[in-house]
């Protein structure tokens, strides 16, 4: 088997785990929608801030391996399975998030106030990803990047920066009110 398809094969099971708990998390929500939005808005903020940091802190493990001549097997898997994780976080930051609720939960999860909130992390994630691209490109006067290096150094960057602020701006926003 191709290792890249078992990085992604790995992703994809990592996927349907984690929604599969999510799921069987779902079934003791209160019974009114406004109910189940509330509580399924307060589980996303208390889990963007680690989530974002777990992101970052896997980043180690990339970057501590020193890079070979003959790529191994166990370090496409890694990338895949990253690459599969980034695509997955990045659209869930970029939609309502929570697919497997029905759409009357999501449109109130996503209310105005987190609709502002969502958009100031997404344009903070941007900034730092550009920063880290200005960061990566001064580097690469001393030192040779590859561009999956420079693409997964600003790719993580970003992620991580809108992860952990869209969670604090609602978690504040949950402290407010």
């Amino acid at each position: 088997m191709n290792s890249y398809l078992a990085g992604v094969l790995v992703g994809i099971g990592a996927v349907l785990l984690a929604a599969a708990i999510a799921k069987l998390r779902s079934r003791n929500l209160p019974g009114s929608l406004a109910e189940k939005a509330e509580v399924l808005s307060k589980r996303r903020a208390r889990m963007l801030p680690p989530l974002g940091a777990i992101f970052l802190a896997q980043q180690a493990s990339y970057f501590s391996t020193p890079a070979t001549t003959a790529p191994r097997t166990v370090d496409t898997v890694k990338i895949s399975a990253w690459l599969l994780l980034s695509i997955v976080l990045l659209a869930a930051l970029a939609t309502k998030g929570f697919w497997f609720h029905s759409k009357e939960v999501r449109d109130l999860i996503d209310d105005e106030n987190t609709r502002a909130n969502r958009n100031h992390a997404m344009r903070s994630g941007f900034l730092f990803a550009m920063g880290a691209g200005v960061c990566v490109y001064v580097l690469t006067m001393f030192e040779p990047v590859t561009a999956r290096e420079a693409v997964h150094i600003m790719m993580s960057a970003g992620i991580a920066t809108a992860l952990i602020q869209w969670g604090f701006l609602e978690r504040r926003a949950y402290r407010d009110a």
